[in-house]
């Protein structure tokens, strides 16, 4: 069985549909974060810190988690005016090209989580005490399954299972 396979209902589509609900519950959090800061600083004129930094672990949730979701289904942002009008085996090295970029990033950005969380760890959030591990760890787990996303893609294409994207149509 291959741990890294671009198949609908593969572990790589299960683990990122599963990042996608915890980011549409963590979506529903921050939106009732707003309504209730807004309400606390209008009604009641009482700021709250802990929202606002509740509010920030969401959207960093909700970035990183929805991230390796899109890019397995190719859902996300693409400049392809280049590209489009290349053919062959130049398309192909281009499109290589860019996943290998990706999966470089991914490794990068890990490798930065890793030497940050080294000293932060040891540190918590000001407002409501979260660990920092704990606080940057939807990034580190986005950003982990980006890279096993990328490195599956790299392979595929590699030996030409990926097909084209489809050209994206304007409205």
């Amino acid at each position: 069985m291959q741990l890294l396979t671009l198949e609908v209902g593969g572990l790589l589509d299960r683990a990122s549909r599963l990042c996608v609900v915890v980011a549409v519950g963590m979506l529903f959090v921050m939106s009732a974060l707003i309504v209730l800061q807004v309400a606390a600083r209008n009604f009641v004129d009482l700021g709250l810190p802990w929202a606002n930094e509740l509010a920030r672990f969401t959207g960093i949730a909700l970035v990183y988690l929805t991230t390796p979701y899109l890019l397995l289904r190719e859902r996300h942002i693409a400049v392809d005016v280049f590209s489009s009008m290349l053919k062959g085996r130049s398309r192909l090295v281009l499109r290589l090209l860019t996943e290998l970029a990706t999966l470089t990033f991914a490794a990068l950005t890990l490798f930065g989580a890793q030497q940050f969380l080294m000293r932060a760890a040891k540190f918590s959030t000001p407002a409501m005490g979260m660990p920092n591990f704990i606080f940057y760890l939807p990034m580190v787990v986005g950003t982990a399954l980006l890279f096993a996303v990328a490195l599956a893609r790299v392979v595929a294409l590699a030996r030409g299972r990926l097909p084209d994207p489809e050209p994206a149509h304007l409205p």
